[in-house]
């Protein structure tokens, strides 16, 4: 059962709207691409959502090395609101998240230190969000690794892959 289902005392909310509402989350605007690229490429029933990274409403990232600047308990919230961008990223390319069928693949980059070992746990941030919102729908296949910089100096980025409904 997941983090969600032990808020709503088992009566677990039908759609993702309702799910992202009973954890207290807003969609914001979908963040617009930094470089030469786009959010998402559709082809066929699978939608490909290019790298988002932990950007506030206001435009804030979240920077700096975890193991060294970050710990894991921030970076870990980094991902969620990483997976809070991919979400805003899926609704605005196919204008209801109820047309996900399935989160095939996360892959998850993390801005550590090279010693660091605990990718996972960070990333876990943006699956455990993904679960939350889609249920078993949103379990998926992932990579968690660790990567000497990323654009900005930010803490985290994660792409996806998402099947959808025909």
């Amino acid at each position: 059962m997941n983090s969600l289902d032990h808020k709503t005392k088992g009566r677990v909310p039908a759609s993702p709207y309702q799910r992202l509402a009973a954890l207290g989350i807003d969609l914001p605007p979908a963040p617009p691409p930094i470089a030469n690229f786009v959010t998402h490429v559709q082809e066929g029933n699978i939608l490909y959502l290019s790298g988002q990274g932990p950007r506030e409403v206001d435009g804030h990232l979240h920077a700096g090395k975890v193991g060294a600047d970050v710990d894991v308990e921030s970076a870990y919230e980094h991902a969620r609101l990483t997976g809070i961008n991919l979400l805003a990223v899926m609704h605005d390319a196919l204008g209801d998240l109820g047309r996900v069928k399935r989160v095939v693949k996360l892959l998850g980059m993390v801005n550590a230190v090279p010693d660091f070992a605990d990718h996972p746990r960070v990333i876990n941030g943006c699956s455990d969000l993904m679960i939350d919102v889609f249920g078993e729908a949103g379990q998926h296949a992932r990579s968690a690794v660790g990567f000497g910089s990323l654009p900005g100096n930010i803490t985290v980025e994660i792409e996806a892959i998402v099947s959808l409904h025909d």
